[in-house]
């Protein structure tokens, strides 16, 4: 059942380009301890997004590059067990070394995700509805969830605006990076009738959108440093994001040259920048906070 192709597709390497939101929620608990620390990490990295990535997988069929895949081999029956297989020790371990408020949001996790790609719901064949849900998911809920685990709390002592306002700002920061996973994929996302945001746009389009919400983004950072923190880090984070936004409009500017440009390769370089100076400075933020 575990073949090369399923490891594969489960992308594991792949958790790294969303480890920021982690990172972000970990910067700001107050109620550290070890244990915690290790499980919440390992749950979330290791087996959930695996099992999101390998669902998805399964039910795509790519036969042309996805995120973090530039061949993907043919998918098998075995990929779609090893993803419920993940899911399901994400779900116990979080029980068993966690508590039952980060366990069931593991599980609620899990459901979008299979609904993001199902063929009965398939939320993906929707432009904006499947933009908003996954930014979201992957944003806001999952910050949230980061939070309570590696804090140990119910969710109610998280629904405090000094832990809502990071978490609208991940989600808003997922928004604008959503479409650019997509921009290479027009033609298999066609093939497949999913009419993703970034088909929506068209690749110049997604471009000009994309750096419209990073600059709201920015911005709500900054705004968010100022007011719960120092400005200091306002400024830090900026500095950190400046190779993103210098690839960007290189890349920008070569595709406005030659659409073709908006490719595979383009595309992870900027997921590997953005989430190598993100981490970089959560991890800053985390150790002077």
């Amino acid at each position: 059942m575990f073949s090369r192709s399923t490891l594969l597709h489960l992308r594991i390497p792949f958790s790294y380009f969303l480890m920021p939101v982690y990172l972000f929620a970990l910067g700001i608990s107050p109620n550290l301890n070890q244990s915690r620390l290790f499980w919440s990490f390992l749950i979330v990295h290791l087996f959930l997004y695996p099992a999101s990535n390998g669902y998805n997988s399964y039910f795509d069929k790519d036969e042309k590059s996805i995120g973090g895949l530039k061949n993907p081999p043919p998918v098998n029956k075995g990929l779609y067990y090893t993803a419920l297989g993940f899911d399901a020790i994400a779900i116990i371990l979080s029980f068993i070394n966690l508590n039952a408020w980060f366990a069931i949001m593991i599980f609620i996790y899990g459901l979008v995700s299979k609904a993001y790609s199902h063929p009965s719901i398939r939320l993906k064949k929707y432009a904006v509805g499947g933009w908003l849900v996954a930014g979201l998911f992957q944003g806001f809920f999952t910050f949230v969830m980061c939070y309570v685990g590696i804090n140990d709390v119910d969710l109610r002592d998280s629904l405090q605006s000094n832990v809502l306002f990071p978490a609208a700002l991940t989600s808003l920061m997922l928004w604008g990076n959503y479409p650019m996973t997509q921009v290479y994929q027009h033609e298999e996302d066609t093939l497949h009738g999913d009419h993703t945001m970034s088909l929506l746009l068209g690749i110049r389009g997604t471009f000009v959108f994309v750096q419209g919400v990073f600059v709201l983004a920015a911005a709500g950072f900054v705004v968010y440093f100022r007011s719960f923190y120092s400005m200091d880090y306002g400024y830090a984070f900026l500095l950190a994001l400046s190779p993103v936004v210098l690839f960007f409009m290189y890349w920008y500017y070569q595709v406005w040259r030659d659409v073709s440009k908006a490719n595979f390769s383009y595309t992870m370089w900027l997921n590997f920048i953005s989430a190598t100076c993100l981490n970089a400075f959560f991890i800053y933020f985390f150790l002077t906070n």
